[in-house]
C-alpha cells in the first residue's frame, strides 16, 4: 500500500469516480458533496490568503488502484496549530463522514494511513505536512474503518480522546406501507390513516418531487422561504441566512440531481406550498437533511403530512431505510426510528507543542463540564 497526500481539487478530480465508488452510496461522502463544500468553505473570496488547505491522504494498492480516501482538510492558526478535520464539517452538518475504504482490506488500509500520519515530516509540503490535531466529527459509531484507524494511531503513540456525538435516527423500512403502519402505536397509526384519508387520498395534499433540472430553482426557493420563515418565527436566524450555506446548496443540488442522489419535495395543501423536504438518497437509504413549513399553518401539521407522504413514497420506491440524521427530536422515535450513535475523536501526535495545546483544551473542556454540572445541580436551566 502506498499513501500520497493530495492537496488540490485538480489533482483529485480524475479520481472522482473512484471516490464515489469508495463512498458506498452515502451522499454526504460523495465527490459532488465534498468537493462543492471545499469550493464554498475552503477557499476565501477574492485574493485573501486562506488558513485552510486540502489534506487528503489517498491509498493505492500495488496495481496503483485507489482503495481508500481520507477526505480531510487542514486549518492553521497560531493558537490551535495545524488542525485536520473532515471535509463537510461545520455548519453544513454532514453526517456519516469517515474514511472511504474498499471493503475487505480495511486492516491493511488503516495500518497504512496510521503509519503515514504518524511518520510524516514537519516540512510544509503536501507529501508530509505537520499536523497538531486530527479532529474527526460526524462519524458513525459503527464505522469499523475509522475505529481501526483510531486504534492504530493510539498504538503508534498518539493520544486519543473519545466523546459521544449526537445520535442519528433511522427507520428500517418494511416492504409495504401497511407493514410500516403496523409498526406504529395504535394512536399514531390512527392519526396517520386520518391524514391519508382526508388529505392525501382526496388530493387536497399533494407531494411534488423535482425530477428535472428546470424544476429545481423554483423548488429551492420554496424550501428556503419556508425554512427561513419557520425558523424566524421561532426567533432563530435559519440555516440559509448564512451566504456560504445557501450558495453551497444551490450549487450542490443540481449535481446531486444529475447523479440521482437528490430528492427535493414540496407539499401543496389546497394548491398552496406548505412544506418542503430536502432529502438525499443513496445505497438504498433516504436521508432527511433539511425541511421547512408554512408557519401560519403550523397547527395543521404540514410537516407531519409531508413526512408521511415522503415515507410512503420511499417505501413504494423500494428504499430499505429512511434516516432522519442527527438530533434527538421526539417525533423521530414516534415514527419508529431507532438511534444510531455517532462519535467525535481527537487524535494528538506525540510532540510537545501538540500535547501542550491538547492539555490546555482538556482543562478548558473539563471546566466547561464542571460549570454545566454545577448549574444543573443548582436547578438552573
Amino acid at each position: 500500500m502506498q499513501v500520497y497526500c493530495l492537496c488540490d481539487l485538480n489533482e483529485l478530480a480524475p479520481y472522482a469516480d473512484d471516490w464515489d465508488r469508495l463512498a458506498g452510496g452515502v451522499p454526504t461522502r460523495s465527490w459532488a458533496w465534498l468537493s462543492t463544500w471545499w469550493k464554498h468553505y475552503g477557499q476565501p473570496a477574492g485574493d485573501a490568503p486562506s488558513s485552510r488547505r486540502l489534506f487528503v491522504p489517498c491509498v493505492f494498492d500495488r496495481t496503483e488502484k485507489l482503495v481508500a480516501v481520507a477526505p480531510w482538510y487542514c486549518e492553521s492558526s497560531a493558537a490551535g496549530g495545524s488542525v485536520v478535520r473532515p471535509l463537510g464539517s461545520g455548519e453544513v452538518c454532514s453526517d456519516y463522514l469517515g474514511l472511504l475504504c474498499q471493503p475487505g482490506i480495511e486492516r491493511q488500509i488503516t495500518t497504512a494511513v496510521a503509519d503515514y500520519l504518524t511518520g510524516v515530516s514537519g516540512d510544509d509540503d503536501c507529501d508530509g505536512p505537520a499536523w497538531d490535531l486530527l479532529e474527526l466529527t460526524g462519524i458513525d459509531g459503527q464505522d469499523a474503518a475509522v475505529g481501526q484507524l483510531v486504534e492504530r494511531l493510539e498504538e503508534a503513540g498518539n493520544t486519543v480522546h473519545h466523546r459521544d456525538g449526537p445520535n442519528c435516527w433511522r427507520i428500517e423500512l418494511p416492504e409495504s406501507w401497511d407493514a410500516y403502519l403496523a409498526m406504529l402505536s395504535k394512536s399514531h397509526r390512527k392519526q396517520i390513516r386520518r391524514l391519508q384519508r382526508d388529505l392525501l387520498d382526496t388530493g387536497r395534499a399533494v407531494l411534488h418531487t423535482v425530477t428535472r433540472a428546470d424544476e429545481l430553482p423554483a423548488a429551492i426557493d420554496v424550501l428556503i422561504d419556508l425554512h427561513q420563515r419557520r425558523r424566524q418565527s421561532l426567533g432563530e436566524p435559519g440555516c440559509f441566512a448564512s451566504p456560504a450555506f445557501a450558495a453551497f446548496h444551490r450549487e450542490v443540488m443540481p449535481r446531486l440531481l444529475r447523479s440521482g442522489q437528490l430528492q427535493l419535495h414540496w407539499l401543496e395543501l389546497d394548491g398552496r406550498p406548505v412544506a418542503a423536504e430536502y432529502q438525499l438518497a443513496g445505497g438504498g437509504v433516504v436521508y432527511a437533511y433539511q425541511s421547512g413549513i408554512e408557519p401560519e399553518l403550523a397547527q395543521q401539521q404540514p410537516g407531519r403530512i409531508a413526512t408521511v407522504a415522503a415515507l410512503r413514497r420511499a417505501i413504494e420506491h423500494g428504499y430499505r431505510a429512511l434516516d432522519f440524521l442527527r438530533g434527538d427530536e421526539p417525533y423521530k422515535a414516534h415514527f419508529r426510528a431507532e438511534p444510531r450513535p455517532s462519535m467525535a475523536v481527537r487524535i494528538v501526535p506525540n510532540r510537545p507543542t501538540a500535547q501542550w495545546r491538547h492539555n490546555l483544551w482538556l482543562a478548558g473542556d473539563n471546566m466547561k463540564h464542571w460549570l454545566k454540572s454545577g448549574l444543573h445541580f443548582a436547578g438552573v436551566r
